[in-house]
């Protein structure tokens, strides 16, 4: 879908010589929020998604281009001498070369922590299933189990409090402290690894344990990952570590996919070595319907939606368009070249 933009104007009179093409808008807004802060900055022209062959085509002519997950290389900045600006609609911005960008005078913004009660929030909710197996009962009821059950109640799979359980996450950012204090408030004792350990203001009176990597992946009875991607952390879980964990302990990944082996993990799961995951991200994205954690046992896996609240979508996109209008006022933020 293609469209141009009209409406009101709180920055100011609109000025159409600034000319903004959007790539893949569809992911971000597939229709229940709106781009109106870029359109009152420019003329905005909005592609749902592109195709590789069509990137060079539909970003010519451009001041601005935003970009989700459409790669923007070397090459194809030498293509777009007008070119001034790419906005990344996402915290992580690896679909562009940000170095050949600043190359060619470019700036590269994204958008950092617009998310961060989305994605905590759709870790408890993979943590809670793994304990409490809700989708699993409620099938069972749909299937007449509950009509035809001799007793009152009955149960299909080991059902836990969360009370007194340890909870061990990797990387306590923002993303990290907010799932603590989710666990915190559920009774659940915390440990976290981090190699930047956040100052004492910053972490506003939540108790948690320091403790090094090996002792998270011992003691955690649920383990989540919310470390960046770095050749340090990939496949930071593996068969070595997923052996250390307790048979009744659980993974959750809402963070990097290749932060997890991912066929490590589906053997373990299969082998009964821990006792279930809860995954939003995958090493490849889509995936493979031959993918191993596809299908493995006590596996739950999301399309990569702990982001995708409407609040957190709408978050975005404001904070895009404010970094833009900052540019143009000669104060860029959130730059990342």
């Amino acid at each position: 879908m293609l469209r141009s933009a009209t409406n009101k104007y709180p920055y100011g009179d609109r000025d159409l010589s600034h000319k903004i093409a959007v790539l893949d808008g569809y992911t971000l807004n597939p229709g229940d929020i709106s781009w109106e802060k870029f359109e009152q900055i420019g003329k905005l022209t909005l592609h749902e998604r592109t195709p590789l062959g069509q990137i060079i085509s539909r970003s010519r002519g451009h001041d601005a281009i935003l970009t989700n997950k459409v790669p923007l290389t070397a090459e194809t900045f030498d293509e777009l001498p007008e070119l001034k600006y790419v906005g990344a609609l996402s915290t992580g911005y690896d679909v562009v070369d940000v170095q050949a960008a600043a190359d060619r005078n470019i700036i590269v913004t994204n958008v950092p922590t617009y998310g961060t009660n989305s994605v905590a929030q759709h870790a408890t909710a993979l943590m809670l299933e793994l304990i409490r197996h809700v989708a699993l009962h409620s099938q069972s009821v749909k299937e007449g189990k509950w009509t035809t059950n001799k007793d009152w109640c009955y149960a299909l799979a080991p059902i836990e409090e969360l009370t007194d359980k340890t909870l061990a996450i990797v990387g306590i950012g923002r993303i990290g402290r907010t799932f603590a204090r989710i666990g915190a408030a559920m009774g659940m004792r915390l440990i976290a690894h981090d190699e930047y350990w956040p100052a004492a203001e910053q972490m506003e009176g939540l108790e948690v344990e320091s403790v090094e990597l090996d002792e998270v992946f011992r003691c955690g009875d649920a383990i989540s990952l919310h470390c960046p991607l770095t050749p340090a952390t990939d496949r930071l879980v593996n068969a070595q570590r997923l052996a250390m964990m307790k048979p009744t302990a659980i993974l959750i990944n809402t963070s990097r996919g290749p932060l997890i082996d991912n066929q490590d993990l589906a053997d373990a799961l299969r082998n009964g070595v821990i006792a279930g995951a809860g995954v939003d991200v995958l090493d490849v994205e889509p995936p493979p319907a031959d993918h191993p954690l596809i299908g493995a046992p006590n596996c739950f896996v999301t399309p990569h939606i702990s982001w995708y609240a409407r609040g957190a979508r709408q978050r975005l996109m404001d904070i895009a368009a404010d970094s833009y209008k900052a540019f143009l006022d000669g104060n860029p933020i959130n730059v990342v070249n």
